[in-house]
């Protein structure tokens, strides 16, 4: 469907987009590899907005602005998921992190706890219906838009349409920019082979033919399932889509025809990795993309029988508690889906969780196992 031709009064540019945004609002951004650059950019370069508040869980574009002193006293950035990009930030206090269980995120949005004004997000172009696609991000970004009173849509060719309660209508979206342009690819950086070689050996001991899993966010998680190649019909129920997953689905390791939730197809709510992966995920129907509240949902991840959680951490203490979310007082990452995963795989029936780590650190000169946890 053209824009231009069946609504050209919502068709607008960047700029004039970003200036019905008022001072004050509190403006929703779309998560990950899905966000939408082209109108951060253009927020951004509008000089006459003050007091913003943005709310996004992970963030990428933003950390081009955040050491600019000028940005830091027009913009408030409150993060849910604190990205290796904004690390640094949220130790300096250049940022908030709202530490959450992504499964509640939404509610926090219906039940106006958080108010939005605002909604930026980055959709597919219309289908003949007028139905756009969230494409690789539809976990919170939907109950952003949803409530949000205003909302401002980047239509970009480049994002896949995916399948699942991924569409928005038209009718539902304020203002359109037309802008194509790469979506964030998401790549992961290089680690000690071996050991992941090693774990993803003991981690694929423990899982069964037929199993479901979720992956956790990190390098780890996602090296392991490399490793569990020889496995038949796994299933995925997960928050994250990456990479990774192809080359088991290509071998015809991931069928999901033994699932008990939804046989036959991989639920996920939201997907960072290469153009490769997009392009792989673009109305591929064995896929099936719902919100966080949906996916990480404790009660449905655990009508997956055989539920395997795979996630990692950043130290164990000798009581058997885990930290993944912070060194010190140093934030490293957040809440994210993990404890959703967790308590779910153990209320499924067969269930139960594998939280992987190497035993070292930088080069094997800390040790994370602990007698107590760093404070």
């Amino acid at each position: 469907m053209n824009l231009n031709e069946h609504c050209p009064e919502k068709v607008v540019s960047a700029e004039e987009a970003v200036s019905k945004i008022k001072g004050g609002s509190r403006v929703f951004v779309g998560t990950g590899c899905g966000e939408p650059q082209h109108l951060i950019k253009a927020m951004v370069g509008n000089i006459m907005l003050q007091d913003i508040i943005v709310y996004q869980m992970l963030s990428s574009t933003f950390s081009q602005f955040v050491d600019d002193e000028f940005f830091l006293r027009r913009f408030s950035l409150k993060l849910f998921f604190i990205s290796a990009y904004m690390r640094k930030a949220a130790f300096e206090g250049k940022i908030d992190y709202i530490p959450s269980y992504l499964s509640y995120i939404p509610k926090l949005f219906y039940s106006h706890r958080i108010g939005l004004d605002v909604a930026l997000i980055q959709v597919s172009p219309p289908d003949r219906f007028g139905y756009c696609s969230l494409g690789v991000s539809v976990d919170i970004t939907r109950a952003g838009m949803a409530n949000a009173k205003l909302v401002i849509a980047q239509v970009n060719p480049r994002m896949p349409r995916t399948r699942g309660d991924s569409f928005v209508h038209m009718d539902d979206i304020n203002y359109f920019v037309l802008h194509e342009e790469p979506l964030v690819e998401a790549l992961p950086g290089t680690k000690d082979d071996e050991i992941a070689k090693r774990i993803g050996h003991y981690v694929s001991q423990l899982v069964d033919d037929g199993a479901t899993l979720q992956i956790g966010f990190g390098h780890l998680p996602n090296s392991i399932l490399q490793y569990l190649d020889r496995k038949k019909n796994l299933g995925i129920h997960t928050q994250l889509i990456t990479d990774s997953f192809i080359p088991l689905i290509e071998k015809k390791v991931i069928t999901g025809r033994k699932k008990t939730l939804i046989p036959g197809r991989i639920v996920a709510s939201l997907c960072m990795g290469s153009e490769k992966l997009y392009q792989y995920v673009d109305d591929n129907p064995v896929f099936y993309f719902r919100s966080s509240e949906y996916v990480n949902a404790q009660r449905i991840i655990a009508r997956n029988d055989n539920m395997i959680s795979i996630s990692s951490a950043l130290e164990v203490d000798l009581t058997g508690q885990i930290c993944t979310d912070s060194v010190g007082y140093m934030f490293y990452s957040g809440i994210g889906d993990q404890v959703d995963f967790l308590r779910g795989s153990a209320m499924s029936k067969g269930g139960f969780a594998i939280i992987a780590l190497p035993s070292t650190a930088q080069n094997g000169n800390v040790s994370r196992i602990v007698s107590h946890l760093s404070e």
